[in-house]
């Protein structure tokens, strides 16, 4: 048995490959259930998210085609559309791979902090289906300790990389006290959910979201504590505002210069930061040009991320290190294991033969037998049958040439024959 990863992931294969294959929250305890019920497989466990879809199995050497066989089966595709973007990876490489996956070195924005918490519902998961047995245990526990440690001990995590984060990190520079700060957010997607989580977080209390759709904009703000409002009340909540930031998909601008220029008159020329991460822009150009305003565009933003990127990738040089230990350490533990079970089963072997002489032994002591005798002939039995197998073994590997296993042989059976019992 070895232990295999084998997936799919947002590098090799394309957001409708990635769809078909991923595994819903509903289907995942009846599809661990049936792919542990392959002949190949013995301990299971499935990550699937929008980015990725892993199989991490204890399996049979040649197991990988029927895995990935049944991967296809169960989502309809055939086995060659897989193969095509499908990786895989075995023992250290694979137990290397699910660290990466852990402390995020292997997500589409590195560091990335939530796939750790689905790694873990993964292995929650795979529990509860009773998929999982020593192997996979073992190296779930060892990974989340490695990647527990990725996080204490480098930044991995910090100096976020998103659009988002750098508009509300370009923005901290201009206004050092944000508790007092207003901002105006236009759109209500995603990257704008992220911009007024950032600024809640920075010390925003005064948050306005405008949007075509009332409601969806009050979905937004209510939680933060802001208000809502539509495009058309933009003017008004324009005057407000010392932070406006744009995300929405209008086709065309949705601040004019003229629209600008009278909330600064309204405002008495105090200033306004602003910062269109729309493509195509929601700010005309023109309004750069007001000498109250800081505009920015979502490429003076670069900056701004490729500085965090970089404080990232150190930060991902220190993690790969500490995996490449953990990676080391889960081997070693493993072959300790390894040992162990086999000194096990060597002694319950002895033991057994120990168990046959013995009763040949007293049966023959109760027949009367010469206890001299019997003592003699109890030691030349236990002697064979001990050394029977190994003989055997030996004679084999001398025939076939195979001088490993003789070295290993004479290091096991003679560097300690000089030893006199106790």
């Amino acid at each position: 048995m070895t232990l295999l990863a084998l997936g799919i992931n947002h590098r090799t294969a394309t957001v409708e490959v990635r769809e078909q294959v991923a595994f819903s929250p509903a289907q995942l305890a009846a599809a661990l259930g049936e792919l542990r019920e392959l002949p190949e497989v013995k301990e299971a466990a499935v990550l699937s998210t929008c980015n990725r879809t892993e199989l991490y199995c204890i399996a049979d050497t040649t197991g990988e085609k029927a895995i990935l066989d049944w991967l296809g089966r169960y989502h309809g595709l055939q086995p060659e559309e897989l193969t095509r973007c499908a990786y895989h990876y075995l023992e250290n490489d694979a137990a290397r791979h699910l660290m990466r996956v852990a402390v995020g070195l292997d997500s589409m924005v590195l560091g990335e902090p939530q796939i750790l918490g689905q790694l873990k519902d993964a292995y929650q998961s795979a529990r509860e289906a009773k998929g999982l047995g020593g192997e996979l245990e073992r190296l779930f526990q060892h990974t989340f300790a490695v990647a527990k440690q990725v996080r204490t001990e480098t930044g991995i995590g910090r100096n976020p990389v998103s659009v988002a984060y750098a508009a509300v990190s370009l923005a901290s520079r201009i206004f050092g006290d944000f508790g007092r700060s207003r901002a105006l957010l236009i759109g209500a997607g995603e990257t704008i959910e992220l911009v007024a989580r950032h600024l809640h977080e920075a010390g925003v209390r005064q948050l306005t979201v405008a949007n075509r759709t009332r409601e969806r904009a009050e979905l937004l703000a209510g939680p933060l504590g802001g208000r809502a409002v539509t495009l058309n009340e933009i003017p008004d909540a324009l005057v407000e505002a010392d932070i406006v930031i744009t995300s929405t998909a209008a086709p065309l601008p949705i601040l004019g210069k003229g629209m600008v220029e009278r909330a600064l008159k309204k405002r008495r020329h105090r200033p306004i930061f602003m910062v269109d991460i729309a493509v195509p822009r929601d700010i005309e150009p023109e309004v750069g040009e007001l000498s109250d305003v800081f505009l920015y565009t979502v490429d003076d933003l670069e900056e701004v991320i490729g500085e965090n990127r970089r404080h990232r990738q150190v930060a991902a040089d220190q993690a790969e290190a500490l995996i490449e230990h953990g990676v080391e350490s889960w081997q070693h533990e493993r072959r300790i294991r390894s040992g162990g079970e086999l000194i096990r089963d060597f002694r319950a072997h002895c033991q057994s033969l120990r168990e046959l002489s013995e009763e040949q032994a007293l049966a023959q002591l109760a027949r009367g037998d010469d206890p001299e005798a019997v003592v003699r002939r109890l030691a030349h039995q236990l002697t064979n049958r001990l050394l029977h197998s190994p003989t055997v073994a030996l004679r084999e590997a001398a025939s076939a040439e195979r001088h490993d296993l003789l070295d290993a042989a004479a290091t096991l059976l003679l560097d300690s024959s000089s030893d006199k019992p106790r």
